[in-house]
């Protein structure tokens, strides 16, 4: 039974008293062959693909439930609309990713959100007085923060939030899948964040 008076108020029909976790921005889909998945979603009309390798060449600070950690995935993304659908499949090393195939199989593993109001430390610090702690993070190209939390025991799901800074530019991809956009025609921008 739920103490009413511990609830936080509802301040619109968007928002409650404690809100802070701001759009939600990005789906993901954990998978054992990325390119069975992105093939999958082609057919269902979701494309076309970025494909880039987060590891020791790309990706720095990276950390794995507390201790720094070596691992690498190979991380696929498309966009529908203002959404990221991404796709992941960990290549190596300890990661929470591997953690989910081992347990659940492949499927959606983590829904990410800008948390836009407020600073990057504060925002990891929100999701830990809440009492949910970072269980792995890191830094694309040393600049593109991502951090998980450790919400699936409460919400079915990983929570994630990520930092694009002003003036990221995104490397080009590894490969485009199933090609890349027609010439003069970029992939969208992803929200650029304090």
């Amino acid at each position: 039974m739920t103490d009413d008076s511990k609830l936080p108020q509802v301040v619109s029909a968007t928002e409650l008293s404690n809100s802070f976790l701001g759009k939600l921005i990005e789906v993901c889909f954990v998978t054992a062959d990325h390119r069975r998945t992105m093939e999958g979603l082609v057919r269902l009309g979701i494309g076309p693909w970025r494909v880039y390798t987060f590891d020791s060449a790309t990706v720095t600070e990276r950390t794995y439930r507390g201790e720094t950690a070596d691992y690498g995935i190979k991380v696929c993304f498309a966009d529908v609309g203002d959404l990221a659908v991404e796709i992941m499949e960990p290549l190596y090393g300890p990661s929470i990713f591997q953690e989910f195939l081992d347990t659940h199989g492949e499927g959606i593993q983590h829904i990410a959100f800008d948390c836009d109001e407020k600073p990057w430390q504060d925002r990891l610090g929100e999701f830990g007085r809440r009492g949910f702690p970072l269980v792995q993070s890191g830094r694309f190209v040393d600049a593109n923060a991502f951090a998980f939390f450790d919400t699936e025991s409460v919400t079915g799901t990983v929570f994630e939030t990520y930092s694009i800074p002003s003036g990221f530019v995104w490397p080009e991809p590894e490969e485009w899948y199933p090609a890349p956009p027609p010439p003069g025609q970029a992939p969208p921008v992803r929200p650029q964040r304090h």
